[in-house]
């Protein structure tokens, strides 16, 4: 549990310890920048997008480098582009794919190790190709031949994660860095045996430590650099913020057999992605109906709106399609202590029963729910919560059929 005092005693030192004291801002935001509350009905920005549309408002160069993006957001990288020489999949648009292009999956899963050493601190055995699996080898080159990676039997932690959807991540990066920390601090002054905090992670291409928000461990700071780590580590394409190779399982040597050494992509690649990213629309809303109505009521009185704040607001920017827009991802973008449903993997701050809430627009698209696709209904999903969501569980369960499904009805019209 991260109860306030340890909150106030032991985030300021983590901080600290990673150098991000006086190098982030932790100033509130403008008022409204983010809400657990506000109804998404109130702000109907979204409602005529259409799942893989872009932005509206956008300029055409904007609507030009977006389709541009996704081009290359779909398009396989072969040997001769720099693919491998291990690695996931050929192409982004392979893994996110449900309801479209840019969404999720409840079949593809990507695998993590590790083990706890005897001072019990998280050990990733990169030694061993740790901690991410890369599953394909792109087979015989020069001397050698390059196999897909499995989990060494020195590992004795393994965690599955589902393929997340990245409708509207362009409206999370496009938050003020503060929004974050205000958030924090509202949640330890207002619940704070639920209060989250949110992780820190190094942003290259600035040189300086900035707030997480995207990945499950809200491990990277910023859109661009969570494109071109998912460049390397998901096709194994170097660029200017990831230029080193993963070794295949931790065997560097065989680097001396990889076809296409150096750097594969010079930015361009990775600028594309992100424009892609950047303005892909959020999840549509769909129709509320009174069943969901009042399981928003129930949503907020059970306290699910501790972690699943319902709005946040973009700061000033230069692209007016995303310039001081609200928009309703249901997420504090916080770590919190999940307990049993932790994974067991360290990133950044965020230890092994720590977890970033996983926004909750778009849940009704998916068939497989929690950060491994082990529930198979958004009811077990709720009953499978732990750590510091424990209580809002136990209060959803102790309520009668009727409400149970009021919320599910809810949860289905975000």
């Amino acid at each position: 549990m991260c109860h306030r005092s340890m909150r106030t005693l032991f985030l300021p030192a983590l901080l600290s310890a990673v150098g991000c004291v006086g190098t982030v801002d932790h100033s509130q935001p403008t008022a409204g920048a983010a809400s657990p509350d506000e109804d998404p009905t109130e702000t109907p920005t979204f409602l005529s997008a259409a799942f893989g549309d872009h932005l509206p408002g956008m300029t055409a160069d904007e609507i030009t480098r977006f389709n541009e993006g996704e081009t290359e957001f779909a398009t396989a990288e072969t040997v001769a582009d720099g693919l491998g020489p291990v690695f996931n999949d050929t192409a982004c648009g392979n893994c996110h794919t449900t309801p479209s292009v840019g969404g999720n999956s409840s079949s593809v899963f990507v695998t993590r190790f590790g083990t706890t050493t005897f001072e019990l601190e998280f050990d990733p055995l990169e030694r061993l190709g740790g901690s991410l699996i890369q599953v394909h080898g792109i087979g015989p080159a020069a001397n050698c031949n390059f196999v897909g990676e499995v989990v060494p039997p020195q590992s004795t932690i393994v965690a599955h994660r589902r393929t997340t959807a990245l409708f509207g991540l362009g409206l999370v990066d496009a938050v003020d860095e503060s929004t974050f920390f205000f958030v924090a601090d509202f949640e330890a002054a207002n619940f704070p045996d639920e209060a989250g905090f949110p992780n820190v992670g190094h942003d290259i291409k600035n040189n300086r430590d900035a707030a997480g928000r995207f990945g499950w461990k809200a491990q990277n700071p910023t859109l661009h650099q969570f494109a071109g780590d998912a460049y390397l580590n998901e096709m194994g394409i170097t660029n200017p913020e990831f230029p080193n190779e993963n070794c295949p399982q931790g065997n560097c040597a065989l680097l001396a057999c990889n076809p296409k050494p150096g750097l594969n992509d010079d930015g361009s690649g990775v600028t594309k992605f992100t424009d892609f990213m950047t303005f892909l629309a959020p999840p549509p809303v769909p129709s509320r109906t009174l069943a969901a109505a009042l399981g928003r009521a129930k949503f907020r009185e059970i306290g699910c709106n501790h972690c699943h704040w319902a709005s946040f607001k973009t700061g000033n920017n230069a692209s007016a399609a995303l310039n001081q827009v609200t928009f309703h991802p249901f997420s504090d973008f916080m770590l919190h202590d999940m307990g049993s449903l932790g994974d067991g993997i360290e990133q950044g701050l965020a230890t092994g029963g720590f977890i970033k809430t996983a926004p909750l627009w778009g849940v009704h698209t998916l068939t497989k729910f929690l950060h491994d696709g082990r529930a198979d209904s958004l009811e077990n999903a709720v009953l499978g919560h732990a750590g510091q969501a424990q209580g809002a569980r136990d209060r959803f369960a102790a309520l009668s059929d009727q409400d149970r499904a009021n919320i599910i009805a809810f949860l289905n019209s975000i």
